[in-house]
């Protein structure tokens, strides 16, 4: 159960415990040595976005366009502290000599323009927000879906082109060393311990998966985060205030065809229905 708890910082601890056991590691056994400071010449903040890694999201859409054949790739904003203001978002690309801007849409998805001079200069993708105001997403959609009905596929994609694009950051800062081994795009998509959390549009009472005669609901434990966030955790997951909208994909189970249909029974549409 390696990867989806990777948000819980006693989990966290103890893979550093494993890992430095593992490589008998003498910085834990040593005193603590100053810190050097290094002085570089970029200003940009650390946790803005790679903007190589979201063009390798969108390589990777192309890749594997197979598993949602009809479907389009935008890149999303979505609000992660409450207090965040999710109206008049501006992005830009910004490289040491190079600024692209990117427009927004109304619904905060974008498009990423490619710029080999970005590419180069190992640009950044730059909002005019906090960078922990937002939670940023990979958008693949199938047309012609009606509202509340997601396709399997589409979802197996965005979890790819997501982790690849390194738009995830479900783990405490200070385990930051720790994130190679632990958002392994293959094994967080294709295994039944993957940590990649969806969207909803809105709060969701129950999610099934039906591909012709089957039906199955999925499990409260694949709800809501799975349930186990605390408020000591949940400011380290991307969900902190889209908990009741959070739901895992059973993206990994290749008996469900990518055709599969996932379905919202949503908590609004529950009012007016009788008990």
């Amino acid at each position: 159960m390696m990867f989806i708890y990777l948000h819980h910082p006693n989990a966290l601890i103890a893979c550093a415990l494993v890992l430095a056991a593992c490589c008998n590691a003498p910085a834990l056994a040593q005193e603590p040595q100053p810190i050097q400071s290094v002085t570089v010449s970029s200003t940009r903040d650390p946790v803005d976005k790679s903007y190589r890694k979201m063009i390798k999201g969108m390589e990777r859409f192309e890749r594997e366009h197979a598993l949602a054949p009809a479907a389009t790739l935008r890149f999303r904003l979505l609000r992660r502290i409450s207090t965040a203001k999710m109206t008049g978002i501006t992005l830009r690309i910004a490289g040491d000599t190079v600024t692209v801007p990117v427009p927004v849409a109304d619904d905060n998805s974008f498009v990423l323009p490619r710029n080999e001079q970005a590419l180069r200069e190992d640009a950044a993708v730059l909002a005019n927000r906090k960078t922990d105001s937002m939670t940023w997403r990979v958008s693949v959609r199938t047309p012609g879906l009606l509202d509340g009905v997601r396709r399997l596929g589409d979802l197996r994609l965005e979890c790819k082109a997501g982790m690849d694009a390194g738009l995830i950051s479900n783990s405490a800062p200070v385990f930051g060393w720790l994130s190679n081994l632990l958002t392994d795009t293959d094994q967080v998509c294709s295994s039944p311990e993957g940590n990649y959390l969806f969207f909803a549009e809105r709060p969701i009472y129950g999610v099934t998966v039906r591909f012709g005669t089957r039906v199955e609901a999925l499990p409260f434990t694949m709800l809501y985060a799975a349930g186990d966030q605390t408020a000591e955790t949940l400011p380290y997951c991307d969900c902190q205030v889209l908990l009741e909208r959070s739901y895992y994909a059973p993206i990994w189970d290749r008996s469900w065809p990518d055709d599969t249909l996932v379905e919202f029974d949503f908590i609004d549409d529950q009012a007016g229905k009788t008990p």
